[in-house]
This record gives structure tokens, sequence and C-alpha cells, in this order.
């Protein structure tokens, strides 16, 4: 009885060990010493020890090369919803401005790189998947009234990408089970039944976050942060971040006159955001600037589209 005891006990304290340390190597130091004081068994260490490295590896944060999995199955999905406008002028266009904007972002790198596209729908609304894909439907076009405010649509779907917002939408519980089979030795020898677990949790966690972009939008706080960076990515790019403002104003207008599908259903608070857009391009005395160039450029390729 003593000795089982004994054994919860170090248990307990092997699992603290890996909650506070976060480091299996840690926890294998201990089940050595419980192997060595005669509290564990061979048999406990090595069950121990394969369960450290299993929750090691379930608590990590995603990989690179995972988010880019999930937001290549979000983007699938999109599509499954959306059709996509494969006009070749009008998505290099709109892919020369947002791969300027992701250069001037603050993770100009993914693991699959940023892409943009747009989707042939009325619909206002612009989504980030996770790892760099980012749509913009033909209705946001037609709402953009210049370069600036489509490259402000653009840099903030960028940010989200930076702030990784779209994962945040997955439910933790539902990651750290697909991470801890993933990690598991026994992975290789997986049955039918495990792979359909697998499969289930990885669509539920892509849903999770489709169900964000289209149905209930990412919280006032990721907006807000997302605003933010948006416009450091704009002035860094040098295009005008008084064009995040206009696009605010337009989508508020739209927002309290009625307006309730796609970006203002699942974009709330644009009075909020618009006046701390306001505040902090007064913060850093930001003037408009006119680019008639570019404002031509855009009536000519997404202008009326």
């Amino acid at each position: 009885m003593n000795r089982n005891r004994d054994t919860i006990a170090a248990v307990v304290v092997l699992a603290g060990l890996t909650l506070l340390a976060g480091c299996a190597d840690v926890v294998k130091v201990g089940t050595s010493l419980g192997e060595g004081s005669g509290y564990l068994s061979g048999e406990d260490k090595q069950r121990l020890d394969r369960l450290a490295v299993s929750t090691e590896k379930a608590a990590r944060p995603m990989t690179e090369k995972e988010e880019d999995y999930v937001g290549r199955a979000v983007a699938a999905t999109l599509l499954g919803q959306y059709r996509l406008d494969t006009g070749p002028e009008l998505t290099r266009y709109v892919n020369e401005i947002g791969q300027t904007l992701a250069l001037a972002s603050d993770r100009p790198i993914t693991y699959g790189g940023y892409h943009f596209a747009v989707l042939d729908t009325d619909e206002v609304n612009a989504l980030s998947c996770p790892g760099g894909m980012i749509f913009i439907t033909r209705g946001m076009l037609r709402q953009a009234g210049s370069e600036e405010e489509l490259a402000a649509i653009l840099a903030h779907e960028v940010a989200h990408v930076n702030h990784k917002d779209g994962l945040a939408a997955i439910k933790k519980s539902r990651w750290v089970q697909v991470a801890t089979m993933l990690g598991a030795e026994a992975a290789k020898e997986f049955s039918g039944a495990d792979l359909s677990q697998l499969v289930s949790l990885f669509e539920g966690s892509v849903n999770d976050v489709v169900k964000t972009l289209v149905v209930n939008g990412y919280s006032r706080e990721q907006e807000a942060a997302a605003d933010q960076s948006a416009l450091a990515f704009l002035h860094r790019a040098g295009y005008d971040p008084h064009g995040l403002t206009s696009s605010l104003e337009k989508t508020a207008g739209a927002q309290t006159g009625g307006a309730n599908r796609g970006i203002f259903a699942t974009h709330p608070g644009m009075e909020q955001r618009l006046a701390r857009a306001r505040e902090t391009i007064a913060r850093n005395q930001w003037a408009g600037t006119r680019h008639p160039a570019r404002d031509q450029r855009f009536r000519q390729t997404a202008g009326g589209k």
C-alpha cells in the first residue's frame, strides 16, 4: 500500500514538473531518480517517460508547417462556399499590393508564403486563413474607393495572419488531442479507427476557424490589434494610413444603416475601431497624401469590379 502511495506521489510530482518546465528531459531525470530509489519500477519509468514526451509535444505551439496545413484546409472549405475569381489582371494586382504589405509586416515569411485571391461574390468581406492565404470579395473591392483603402483592407488581414488569430479560434482541447496523437510513438502503427479520429479532430479544428471567419468573427480586441498593426504596415510600405480610417468609415456607416451580412456581421464595434485608428494616426502625425497614379490604377483594374 505504501509503495502504491509513493508511486502515485511520484506521478503527481512528475506531472507537475512537466507542466512547469515543459521539458520531457526534466521528467526523465525525475523518473531515473525514482527508479534508483525504488519508488518506480523500470516499467513505470518507461511508461512515465513516454507520457512526458507525449505531453510535451501536445503542449507545444503549433508548428508553421501545421499552421500551413490548417490554413490550406480552411481555404479549401471557403472555396467550397464561394467561387474564386480567376481573372489574371485583377488577381495579379491584388497580389502585388498584398505581397508589398506582407513584406512590410512583422512576419514577412510564413511556411507556405502569402497568397491573395478574389472571391466572386457581392458579399462585402475579406478573410485571412492561417499561414497566409487571404481572400477579398468583389463586393469589398467595390466598397473600396482607392488603392489606399484596398491596401488598408489587405494590411488588416495580413495582421491577422501575423497575430495567428485564426489559430486562436481552434478549441484548445481539440488541438491537444491532435498533437498528442501526432506525437505518440505509436502513430506509425495507427489503426483505421485512430486515423478516423485524427481526421475528425483535424476537420473540427478547420471548422473552428471557418466558423470564426464566416459566422462569429474575431473579438473586438483582436480586431483592434489588427488595425494597429495594419497602420504600421501601411506606413512602412509607403501607403497612406488614412486609407484604413476611410475604409472603416464606410463599413461603420453601412453597419449603422442596417447591413448585417459578411463583414458587417462579423466585425462589431466599427465606431470604436475608427476612433482608435484616428488617435494613432494623430499621435504619429501621419499626414494624408494623394496618389493620382494609384487611384487611376485602381479604377482601371479594380474599380467597378
